[in-house]
């Protein structure tokens, strides 16, 4: 990788374990925990595996350099931006038995996983923000496959959850790197320190420290709303959601 913040950190491995945990956790709940909410608003669990099952469309169209063939069946579908998108997945399979979604999405996102790792990191795949490293979209699906798999409740195991809270955190600040964001992180113990700067003579304007699994759900969008973080750093930090 390019960036030191993700430097020693293997996207493929990273993307494999957390599919494993939500395969996982599909496999075992019960026929009653379909239907319940998700931290997704106006999604169950049911409709956030509909939405990893239908987003394999938009993983597959850039691995076969079609989006525009993608882009033409959304347009004849009246699917506008991102957001319809998501939601057409969603909605296009609410009638389809849960069992057949779930082998769907296990057969697209096991053949996206194996031919992303055998194109390398370093590679280029055509995205509809242009071309971007194999390498680091892989990083953007982990992060969101962890993302979703909290949504749903997987659990983590407690020694575990450290080493998952660090690295999804240097995802995190790579990508408000990336995003030339004005939001500044630094390390501090137990957590990071964020720091928002005014546009005006280099005063800060906002700062506040966030213990690593804050500064992670900062980033994702899913800081509880009674979380005491200033609101324009929480919207800041807003860069994986």
């Amino acid at each position: 990788m390019e960036s030191d913040m993700l430097s020693g950190l293997d996207p493929f491995d990273l993307l494999d374990r957390e599919a494993r945990r939500l395969d996982a956790y599909f496999a075992e709940i019960g026929a009653g925990d379909w239907d319940r909410p998700s931290r997704c608003e106006g999604w169950s669990v049911r409709d956030v595996l509909a939405h990893l099952a239908g987003e394999e469309l938009y993983n597959h169209a850039c691995l076969d350099d079609e989006l525009d063939v993608l882009f033409n069946r959304l347009d004849k579908e009246g699917v506008e931006g991102l957001g319809g998108f998501n939601q057409w997945c969603v909605d296009t399979r609410r009638g389809l038995p849960v069992a057949g979604v779930l082998a769907e999405w296990r057969r697209q996102n096991g053949d996206t996983r194996r031919r992303m790792r055998e194109r390398g990191a370093g590679a280029m795949l055509p995205t509809m923000a242009g071309p971007y490293p194999v390498g680091l979209q892989t990083f953007h699906y982990a992060s969101e496959y962890a993302t979703h798999a909290d949504d749903v409740g997987v659990p983590v195991a407690d020694d575990e959850e450290p080493a998952r809270s660090r690295w999804r955190a240097r995802v995190g600040r790579f990508v408000l790197a990336e995003q030339d964001s004005p939001v500044r992180v630094e390390d501090v113990p137990g957590g990071v320190r964020v720091r928002l700067d005014s546009e005006t003579g280099g005063k800060v304007a906002k700062e506040a420290e966030l213990s690593t699994a804050d500064f992670v759900e900062a980033t994702v969008g899913r800081l509880p709303d009674d979380h005491p973080l200033d609101p324009e750093l929480r919207t800041a930090l807003v860069c994986l959601a």
